[in-house]
């Protein structure tokens, strides 16, 4: 039993004019009634309209990327469009597209090994994400509120702050679970079944699942894949938010408290013996019912000030909750710091500050949530005497250090005292003449905006 209804799951994106497709504003759909419950039909002319693939490719083009396995980059896919979109199309109709093998990548891991990536090549990049396009609305009506990973309108801060609440509300205690290589473990056939539950064109599902096992090339020969989702893709963040969705209703069921985001899954309970129940049942599900595989040396159980969640953790202070940074962020915050000032590195310092100023605005964007005014202070302290030790370097010799302290207006008795009597460049940087003479307003005027700035700039936005 069916009914025919016109939905449109893209936003209007005006035209482009080297994607040819329906060219309809609203392509007819049907929902069928399954066992399973609703399932949508009819989504092939939504993801190939026109208005929903000029979308698609402006998305790939902002997004940038690397090449995939045939070299062409975001830059020339316009020109690509003109002459070879419809080689694609044909083959697309035909039921004879296949997507091309993924370019493996190694990205270094903060905490030491590498996450393995796959690059699809940059038609693959426009396919995939006009299909995700039509399915995310689909999709995302019947995802879990305490799934934060990947979903339009969603973000880590969100799930941190839905952590705070529940340990506010005297659930101290975290179950911490980590998924081992999620990713490249996935079983092709049950996240297929999953966007099944939902999706009955079948055109459609063949094509996702080409994608799925589109494999990756090593060493110039392509490598089937039997398992893993084409992490690198359009379509991974949302086929692993559709496999992990059978886990979110799980623990609603079973009414427990918890925050996902992607494949970081944290529990909130009230005892540490509560804690010790649900990680050893909750493992035992997901393996049995997911077939994936719980990393039991890094899954723990712990009070929820000792747990970390996407780089904040919790303090209780005056018998409230508040947010922090975690250590390891700030560990990495400060080499990268550490790196933009290094005194070896030959730029010039209007260049050296606008490339802070970046990573600075980026960094305080992600971890302003905290209730930790202080660290940015602190570490705009930090920041300014590596810098002073960077200036101290680059005068070279005494001679420049006497001119350039007494054309900022030091006298010379403070000139002399530093010039004459301290040894090395960090001792030198936190001199008080170089404390005065290039202090906070002095960095400012050369355009440098601290962490404290931009903190209390996002503090009251």
């Amino acid at each position: 039993m069916s009914r025919e209804r016109c939905v449109d799951h893209s936003q209007p994106a005006g035209r482009v004019s080297t994607v040819s497709g329906r060219g309809c504003s609203a392509v007819p759909v049907s929902v069928v009634s399954s066992p399973t419950g609703v399932r949508v039909d009819g989504l092939w002319g939504r993801v190939f309209s026109e208005t929903n693939m000029a979308r698609a490719v402006r998305q790939v083009v902002s997004n940038r990327g690397a090449p995939g396995v045939d070299g062409m980059t975001v830059d020339q896919l316009s020109g690509w469009l003109e002459s070879g979109w419809s080689g694609v199309q044909r083959r697309l109709e035909d039921g004879m597209f296949r997507p091309q093998p993924l370019r493996r990548v190694e990205i270094p891991k903060p905490g030491g090994g590498v996450r393995m990536l796959g690059v699809p090549v940059v038609v693959d990049r426009v396919i995939g994400q006009a299909i995700c396009q039509v399915l995310v609305p689909i999709f995302e009506a019947g995802f879990s509120e305490s799934s934060f990973g990947y979903r339009p309108g969603r973000s880590a801060q969100q799930a941190v702050s839905a952590a705070q609440r529940f340990v506010s509300d005297g659930y101290q205690w975290v179950v911490e679970i980590d998924l081992e290589r999620f990713f490249d473990r996935v079983n092709h056939d049950m996240v297929m079944a999953r966007v099944a539950r939902r999706i009955a064109d079948k055109r459609l599902l063949k094509l996702i699942r080409a994608f799925v096992e589109a494999g990756v090339m090593i060493d110039g020969v392509r490598q089937p894949v039997t398992v893993g989702a084409p992490q690198g893709s359009p379509l991974s963040p949302l086929l692993s938010n559709i496999m992990l969705d059978d886990l979110d209703q799980e623990l609603h069921r079973r009414g427990l408290r918890f925050v996902r985001y992607a494949d970081d899954i944290r529990i909130y309970v009230g005892s540490e013996r509560a804690a010790g129940r649900v990680l050893a049942s909750v493992t035992r599900w997901i393996e049995k019912r997911l077939k994936l595989v719980v990393n039991r040396g890094k899954s723990q159980i712990g009070a929820a000030t000792a747990i970390t969640l996407l780089g904040f953790g919790f303090y209780i202070r005056n018998g409230r909750v508040l947010i922090r940074v975690a250590p390891k962020a700030r560990q990495r915050m400060k080499q990268r710091i550490r790196q933009l000032t290094s005194r070896s590195w030959s730029i010039s310092l209007g260049r050296r500050i606008a490339l802070i100023n970046r990573f600075v605005a980026g960094w305080v964007s992600y971890f302003g949530l905290a209730d930790t005014p202080s660290l940015f202070d602190r570490t705009d302290q930090w920041m300014r005497r590596r810098l002073r030790q960077t200036v101290w370097e680059a005068w070279k010799n005494n001679t420049t250090r006497v001119r350039e302290l007494r054309r900022l207006g030091a006298d010379d008795s403070a000139i002399f005292a530093v010039v004459t009597r301290v040894c090395g460049q960090w001792r030198a940087s936190n001199s008080q003449v170089m404390n005065i003479t290039l202090n906070t307003a002095w960095w400012r005027q050369q355009g440098l905006t601290g962490f404290a700035d931009n903190y209390q700039r996002h503090r009251h936005t």
